[in-house]
């Protein structure tokens, strides 16, 4: 009976909508107004029927959902809906916060359970003493085996100030371990790690624009010229944006009052908007270069390509996502939300980086970005050649560095992050992160147990030469080549010792990482990275040659 009068009420708003809709198109006598009305009409005689005749009971929360889901799938990947109870996953996503334990958690295959791998510092997990590898038991005495990463996430986020007990299992100890935890309101670190490098260049590495960044950057910025910066680093890879206004706010640090940076274009006149620099800014001279990657995006790319626009910054790295579109949220019925893509943006140039033209799909309904041939020239205010239509092009382009085949299986059948795990057993302490190695005899101890745990992993090259013989047998070229084949697939075959020496310095460095963060949290790890960072490389020596910075932020030399 609750389950009738819960779908009459659905049914009730829906006709109330489809009739509001109905009277204003016929009204109006506007034929696209009809086809809404139709169409809303058609959706909502299909889920009567559906829940009067069809063979099984259905669930009109989750058939409608993926009705909904389909329908917003459609159009582009940021246009999404938030039902009252994923509220906390919207909130996340626009303030940077949540309410839980402050911790990444992960899967381990074997035991099939979550299992802490890497708390925030300062947060309850790590407060309470929660490290890497606890193996996740029960929560206030419900048993976690068998529920995955997501079903656990829900179960340790909640309300801030309530309170549960966490059983875990900790490497090395016999008895399993028990903790009372009070959830926080959890903000993921804005800015995780910023310093003086070499030769007085700073460096800030920005996480997201969700939250309030500018203010974070504003002291960061200030105390780095405190402690003597000639020049500056900005670090914008893996940062997916947020809100655009603190883009503009943390752009403003660099560039005079007054100048436009973003204009949005909608459909609606709402939706068109100018943003300008609205404050004095902090530092008008200070050289500038900034680190993007192919995970740049959104607000990101507008700090980048604004700074490249106006010749204020050297842009290194890789090419940009290319997000170029502005999303709102918008209430709806029952405590929803939907976050709806509103207008583009365009940046100082008159750009809009926008990579992927969602109105234009393929069959399958896949989409791909706009080929270069298609993009339009544009040019920054010193008369640089920049173009749309394809993210933000570097003026320093490093080669992405391309991660071993092997590297990637040791990460994903946790080897590495068990090493990590029993080498912390082993060693309270280790050294700052600047000073901290990972030494041959501990590369030594992790080849043993690699070669012990019965370590398999596909080979590319292998997959690559058996659909190749297929090949060459269909088009009939495999008995004249059959010799050739032989000697190569005996080049081919696995051979892990070799293996683990060739890739070495790769492993080693991702190795040194996770060990790292044990022991000093993201800050640890990003330093570690930064040891042998390529973009950086560039970064510090373009910033430490002025007539090279002076030289490619100015107008090309007429030939």
């Amino acid at each position: 009976m609750k389950r009738f009068l819960k779908i009459r009420k659905v049914f009730l708003v829906l006709a109330i909508v489809l009739g509001t809709a109905a009277i204003w198109g016929f009204a109006s006598g506007d034929s696209r107004s009809f086809q809404l009305a139709k169409n809303i009409d058609i959706f909502n005689s299909i889920v009567k029927e559906l829940d009067l005749f069809y063979v099984d009971s259905i669930d009109p929360n989750k058939t409608i959902r993926e009705g909904i889901d389909a329908m917003l799938y459609s159009l582009d990947p940021y246009t999404n809906y938030f039902p009252e109870e994923d509220q906390s996953e919207l909130e996340q996503m626009l303030k940077n916060s949540y309410g839980g334990i402050g911790s990444v958690i992960t899967w381990n295959t074997k035991l099939k359970r979550s299992m802490i791998a890497e708390p925030y510092e300062g947060m309850p997990a790590a407060e309470v003493g929660l490290k890497p590898g606890d193996i996740l038991l029960e929560i206030d005495g419900e048993d976690l085996l068998g529920k995955n990463n997501q079903e656990v996430s829900e179960m340790l986020r909640g309300q801030v100030g309530t309170s549960f007990k966490l059983k875990v299992q900790r490497p090395g100890q016999k008895k399993p371990m028990e903790f009372d935890i009070v959830r926080r309101s959890i903000q993921l670190p804005i800015i995780p790690y910023y310093g003086m490098l070499d030769n007085n260049v700073g460096y800030i590495s920005l996480s997201t624009f969700s939250g309030n960044p500018s203010k974070e950057f504003k002291q960061a910025f200030l105390d780095l010229k405190k402690q003597g910066i000639t020049s500056l680093v900005i670090d914008l890879r893996n940062n997916t944006g947020g809100l655009l206004d603190e883009a503009v706010k943390i752009a403003n640090y660099f560039l005079p009052r007054g100048e436009t940076l973003v204009t949005t274009k909608g459909k609606l006149e709402q939706s068109s908007n100018m943003y300008k620099t609205l404050r004095e800014p902090l530092d008008l001279d200070i050289p500038l270069a900034v680190l993007v990657n192919s995970v740049t995006a959104s607000s990101s790319e507008i700090l980048a390509g604004s700074l490249q626009d106006l010749d204020r910054a050297v842009i290194i790295g890789n090419r940009t996502f290319g997000k170029g579109l502005v999303q709102t949220t918008r209430p709806l019925p029952y405590g929803g939300t939907i976050k709806i893509t509103t207008s583009k943006y365009y940046i100082p140039s008159g750009r809009c980086v926008q990579a992927i033209d969602y109105t234009h799909r393929n069959e399958d309904g896949s989409v791909g970005r706009i080929p270069d041939s298609l993009t339009t020239v544009f040019h920054t205010r010193a008369g640089r050649v920049v173009r749309d239509g394809g993210g933000v092009t570097p003026d320093i382009e490093v080669e992405a560095e391309k991660l071993p085949n092997i590297l990637f299986y040791l990460v994903n059948d946790n080897l590495i992050f068990d090493y990590a795990t029993d080498y912390c057993l082993k060693h309270p302490t280790v050294p700052q992160p600047e000073q901290f190695e990972v030494t041959d005899a501990d590369y030594a101890e992790f080849k043993e147990k690699v070669k012990a745990a019965d370590f398999k992993y596909d080979q590319q090259t292998e997959k690559i030469l058996k659909s190749l013989k297929e090949m060459a047998e269909f088009e009939g070229y495999l008995d004249d080549a059959s010799t050739e084949f032989d000697a190569l697939e005996k080049k081919l075959q696995h051979n892990l010792e070799r293996d683990l020496d060739h890739f070495s310095k790769e492993i080693k460095s991702m190795l040194a990482i996770e060990i790292i963060k044990r022991y000093y949290y993201q800050r640890g790890s990003i330093i570690q990275q930064l040891k042998d960072d390529p973009d950086l490389k560039e970064a510090i020596k373009i910033l430490g040659d002025s007539l090279s910075y002076k030289k490619m932020l100015s107008a090309p030399v007429a030939s």
